[in-house]
């Protein structure tokens, strides 16, 4: 079955997540990485309150007392715990998770991210984002690369609220991984259906790359 570009996303997060991860996903693209693991044992963490969030359940099998962040139902695997805000917010800041797995609205060539207000937009606030850019050991945005308007989400710089300034590790889109280094924005895996010079050319910024490694 052919992958939408949402999945295709989820799909690659999953290969970059290792065996005993404690991992948070976000909301929106970020929660299908649990349809992804392929029975690699990753425990996934819900700021809501949850360690060991299993994929979403069949429709038959929804339990509305179990929602992950963004109020969408999901399973639970064998072991899991349930606890209050305090305690999963102290995992979080406390540097207990592994890797967080989050959305975005833009990021810049640094690495730095916005993804909780939009221009002229009611704010509802940032929620647990500045906390997870924080407090997590590594951080990877699941996001598509360009907004509906066609324009790109990876910017020169950053014209949304800053969600913190710590720095992600990689930026996972429907048409390459993007790491962020002190040269540049670096190109580490090509499997989009667009060449890396029309990248360049529609993102609008220099991007690094081996020619060995993109494919």
């Amino acid at each position: 079955m052919k992958l939408n570009k949402r999945e295709i996303i989820a799909k690659r997060i999953a290969q970059e997540l290792e065996e005993g991860d404690v991992v948070n996903l976000g909301v929106g693209i970020p929660t299908l990485v649990a349809s992804f693991l392929g029975g690699k044992n990753v425990y996934l963490q819900s700021e809501n309150g949850l360690i060991g969030m299993g994929p979403p359940p069949e429709e038959n099998a929804v339990d509305i007392d179990l929602i992950d962040a963004g109020k969408t139902p999901v399973s639970i695997t064998k072991g899991a715990a349930f606890f209050g805000s305090a305690d999963s917010f102290g995992m979080i800041r406390g540097g207990h998770l592994n890797v967080a797995i989050l959305g975005i609205l833009q990021i810049d060539k640094s690495g730095e991210i916005a993804n909780w207000a939009v221009p002229n937009q009611p704010i509802l606030g940032v929620g647990g984002a500045m906390d997870l850019v924080a407090g997590a050991k590594k951080v990877i945005v699941a996001s598509t690369l360009f907004a509906k308007d066609g324009s790109s989400k990876l910017v020169d710089q950053l014209t949304y609220e800053s969600s913190g300034e710590r720095k992600v590790d990689l930026f996972v889109s429907e048409y390459a991984t993007f790491m962020f280094t002190s040269e540049g924005v670096k190109v580490i895996d090509l499997y989009g259906d667009l060449t890396i010079e029309e990248l360049i050319e529609k993102i609008g910024l220099p991007l690094l790359y081996d020619v060995e490694i993109v494919k």
